[in-house]
């Protein structure tokens, strides 16, 4: 009796969550097929076509509605994302290595490493602002000041996936190489980062998602040059037309792809693990 109540209410439930999550995403999708020029951000749909996704690329004639400043905007914040997955990753690999050995200090060095995620963004970013230039009297740019504040965001993030990853590591596969007269570099290089490679690609994949649509921390601490998030905000804050909503869906689909590599290389990194566990079972 409980089960043919229980699952129903389960079933409602899972279907509400789903509808709320990916809700606004299908708005979003649906408006960008809005008839242009004249169309708006309204329902119903006065007519389907692709007029905003063609003027996304200019290829739409000269009208009262400007182009989005993406262009730009839009190759800051990859170069940003990238250095930022890149640094915090490395970082949070080396961090969580250290961590795999008890040291004195190292709940307050753990805790100093994950108040970066804790701090609001708006604070972070002020906070890095006043510094550059009231006390080392540098300009702010996308490329130094918001990479600074990016980093402290993701980093640990990077780090607590390392640490997971490295917490369930079997050290005795690094001992055996180690008595077999092979250098720590080499025993990282050839037998530890294979192993952890799949909590890497996930560290560089949250590192990269978390920095490239950052907003709180990048709009205080970018200076003039504006990253994507900043020129949408720009862009919103005067009127709002559906080629947002073209553009949203582009993005989306961007990060969907960015999922499929990661799952393409995790498949990859499994399947050779597999590989190697059977011959070693064979020899």
């Amino acid at each position: 009796m409980e089960s043919k109540v229980l699952k129903p209410m389960l079933g409602v439930y899972v279907g509400l969550f789903i509808l709320f999550l990916y809700g606004p995403f299908i708005v979003l999708g649906i408006l960008s097929f809005q008839q242009g020029p004249e169309g708006g951000p309204q329902f119903p749909i006065i007519e389907w076509s692709t007029y905003w996704y063609k003027h996304l690329f200019g290829l739409t004639p000269p009208s009262r509605i400007a182009p989005l400043p993406v262009g730009e905007a839009l190759i800051r914040s990859l170069v940003l994302a990238f250095m930022t997955m890149v640094t915090s990753t490395v970082l949070g690999v080396m961090a969580a290595q250290a961590f795999r050995k008890r040291f004195r200090g190292a709940g307050l060095v753990f805790y100093l490493i994950v108040l970066g995620m804790m701090v609001p963004g708006v604070l972070t970013g002020l906070g890095t602002s006043l510094l550059a230039n009231n006390v080392v009297g540098i300009e702010r740019h996308w490329w130094s000041t918001a990479f600074l504040a990016h980093v402290v965001y993701t980093f640990p993030f990077a780090f607590l996936v390392m640490l997971a990853i490295l917490n369930r590591f079997d050290g005795s596969v690094e001992e055996a190489s180690w008595s077999l007269g092979v250098s720590p570099i080499r025993t990282f290089r050839k037998v530890t980062f294979p192993l952890i490679f799949p909590g890497v690609l996930s560290a560089m994949l949250f590192a990269f998602t978390l920095s490239f649509d950052e907003f709180p921390r990048t709009l205080f601490a970018s200076g003039r040059d504006q990253t994507l998030p900043l020129a949408i905000y720009g862009t919103f804050s005067v009127e709002i037309h559906p080629n947002i909503f073209a553009f949203g869906v582009m993005t989306t689909l961007f990060s969907f792809a960015l999922l499929s590599v990661y799952g393409i290389l995790m498949a990859l990194s499994v399947r050779r693990a597999k590989k190697v566990a059977m011959q070693e079972d064979i020899s």
